[in-house]
């Protein structure tokens, strides 16, 4: 049983990494980065979103089935031994395949003792132009959730799920002091000078919403480098990997073309603080909201 946090003062850690063509050296160098991130005295440390390979939703390709792994399997026993060794727990990212056909975009959530808490598998899966998720994930199943853990009670939401309030609130809902949204996102080189700008504040933006309408930190983890598995232009992750506080400030923030590990001391004490001078958990209308669960309302 996970024993109470010493203090309510939590170091967190985020692993901004490139990603090669190389599934081996990306596991290497994240493991190497964890041990990094928890000398700098992280005892949460969060890897982004598929960091076992490089993005490989850029185009639709049954080869790339091959990657997936069972749910716990190779990666996250690794985490789990490194969990129980530095004490620190670890949120990382897995492709799962769950049998035959049926394969997830999943995170492990493995205790600061190396015992493995659970999985989140993301809710909300894209089709976009160089993000064809939908050939690869089947959507979530287990519902949105909050793990306690010996440094804090985290929630993990997948990069498309960032978007949704409805995600950061039910899981918030289940007290959830951090969210962390393991991610893989950037721009396509050719709307960069057009868009670019636009598409970063607006992603910035939406989470720091959810940190305040939850009284929570926000912990957003993005990859970096520039991908081009299917050819063509690829996607320039845009890095830039934040935590935000309950007020919704950002406290610490990486580059955009940079690998690092951002460190953010959380004190989780700003989660009673702000849920009770800004109670909007408190002045919700639950009895108002059945329409939210429409498509639209006519």
């Amino acid at each position: 049983m996970a024993t109470k946090r010493k203090s309510d003062v939590v170091r967190v850690g985020l692993v901004q990494m490139a990603c090669s063509p190389n599934p081996a050296a990306n596991l290497k160098k994240a493991l190497a980065r964890v041990e990094d991130a928890a000398r700098r005295g992280a005892r949460i440390v969060c890897l982004p979103e598929l960091f076992q390979s490089q993005y490989f939703c850029q185009e639709e390709d049954y080869d790339h089935f091959k990657l997936a792994e069972a749910v716990p399997g190779p990666a996250t026993h690794a985490m789990a031994r490194l969990a129980k060794k530095l004490h620190v727990v670890i949120i990382a990212p897995v492709f799962e395949r769950r049998t035959r056909g049926v394969y997830h975009n999943t995170a492990s959530i493995l205790d600061a003792d190396g015992r493995w808490l659970g999985k989140y598998r993301k809710m909300h899966i894209p089709d976009d132009p160089l993000y064809y998720e939908k050939f690869y994930f089947t959507p979530g199943d287990l519902g949105f959730r909050a793990w306690k853990t010996q440094h804090g009670r985290v929630g993990v939401l997948i990069c498309w799920d960032q978007w949704y309030p409805e995600a950061a609130r039910l899981t918030a809902l289940q007290g959830a002091e951090i969210l962390f949204f393991p991610t893989a996102i950037g721009w396509h080189p050719r709307e960069k000078a057009q868009l670019g700008t636009a598409q970063h504040s607006a992603w910035e933006a939406v989470q720091r919403s959810h940190a305040i309408a939850n009284g929570c930190f926000v912990a957003a983890v993005n990859r970096v480098g520039h991908e081009r598995p299917a050819g063509g232009d690829g996607i320039e992750f845009w890095g830039q990997s934040f935590v935000a506080g309950p007020d919704g400030q950002v406290i610490a923030k990486a580059g955009a073309n940079t690998e690092e590990i951002i460190a953010a001391d959380c004190n989780l004490d700003r989660v009673e603080y702000s849920r009770t001078h800004w109670p909007f958990l408190r002045d919700r209308r639950v009895d108002a909201y059945g329409d939210i669960t429409k498509r639209m309302v006519d």
